[in-house]
């Protein structure tokens, strides 16, 4: 496994310069690999597209949506066929009133567990892992001397979320590179900074 030093850029124009800044240290040119990350969940992972199977905060909204489509669809039921009796009306008012609880309590009962989460405490660390942001990635391979040097280069033109990483380099490339996997931060961000 190689060693890999990258850093998120704004644009190619800025990672160009970059790559000459270190073409003029001593790196070379198979040494460094400019490549764009998308957004998240704009990999394309599936065949009808984004990275994931399911939503990890859409977990248990199932559960949400058959209760809140057994609870609404029996209100609207009983509501349904007292208006039945009440007004002489047909079977038919009380299917379709049921029907209309189901709907709204499936959709209802599934919204209110979507995205309920357990926020972490003070200090304690996020329910999921944090997401490297879409834009230009310079990556670049090196040896544990030259380490210091190329985090120092990526910094000073303008490189943001510096991170480290044990990956795979062949043909002048970042084989194995993974935008779903959780980034090692080399450096902190400003975020981790604030904390």
């Amino acid at each position: 496994m190689s060693l890999i030093v990258a850093a998120r850029l704004e644009t190619f124009d800025q990672a160009s310069a970059v790559a000459a800044r270190l073409h003029a240290e001593g790196f070379p040119e198979d040494a460094i690999h400019t490549f764009y990350i998308n957004t998240a969940g704009e990999h394309a992972r599936y065949p009808i597209g984004g990275d994931r199977a399911a939503d990890p905060d859409a977990r248990g909204a199932h559960f949400g949506a058959v209760a809140g489509a057994a609870a609404l669809g029996l209100v609207f039921a009983v509501i349904g066929g007292a208006l039945a009796s009440r007004m002489a009306g047909s079977t038919l008012l009380v299917i379709i009133a049921a029907g209309v609880g189901a709907y709204l309590g499936a959709l209802a009962g599934a919204l209110w567990i979507t995205g309920r989460v357990r926020r972490p405490a003070a200090g304690q660390p996020l329910p999921h892992p944090p997401l490297r942001q879409a834009g230009v990635m310079l990556a670049l391979h090196v040896t544990p001397a030259q380490e210091g040097l190329a985090r120092r280069v990526l910094r000073e033109g303008g490189g943001h979320d510096i991170e480290r990483a044990r990956g795979r380099w062949a043909q002048g490339r970042w084989e194995d590179f993974d935008p779903l996997k959780p980034p090692q931060q080399a450096e902190p961000t400003s975020t981790t900074a604030q904390q």
